[in-house]
């Protein structure tokens, strides 16, 4: 199952309320990478590919794929793909996205996306692709997403 993740206000959450993850970045690093990482996201990660899932980025940022991915990787996180701004546009240009949605997970063969946007979750219902809506002071979190998963895989084999 691949699953992607948010970041703005769901794997990075700005509000100093909401916990995050023991920063591992050096003082010097942090003047490159300024995001912090919320808290369970590792532990998530780690649980998913445990499961056999393939972890990706899905974001309506500008940030670059390699800052991601390096990002990431000083956490301790691999993600086997990452769709960012850029190449959502040009997968809407080639015509494999609908026009007008933010996201759209299946051109990528992503079966459940996690965001913290109600807009996205009204897409997914429109389009037909799983969205799982968490919100930044949502604590149980991590108890939500592993559920969708579950009732994903246990549907899936339902239908085969």
């Amino acid at each position: 199952m691949r699953v992607s993740f948010d970041l703005d206000d769901t794997l990075v959450c700005r509000d100093p309320n909401v916990p995050h993850e023991r920063d591992l970045l050096a003082w010097l690093l942090r003047f490159w990478f300024r995001d912090r990482l919320r808290f369970g996201s590792i532990f998530l990660m780690e649980k998913l590919k445990e499961l056999g899932c393939s972890v990706w980025i899905y974001t309506s940022s500008t940030r670059s794929p390699r800052y991601i991915r390096l990002w990431l990787t000083l956490y301790g996180i691999k993600v086997e793909g990452i769709v960012n701004y850029q190449l959502h546009e040009r997968m809407i240009e080639t015509g494999l996205s609908p026009k007008g949605v933010s996201k759209y997970p299946p051109a990528f063969a992503i079966d459940l996306h996690v965001d913290d946007s109600e807009g996205v979750k009204l897409e997914g219902e429109k389009h037909g692709f799983p969205v799982v809506q968490i919100k930044p002071d949502q604590l149980n979190w991590i108890e939500v997403v592993l559920e969708r998963i579950e009732q994903l895989k246990i549907s899936s084999c339902k239908e085969k």
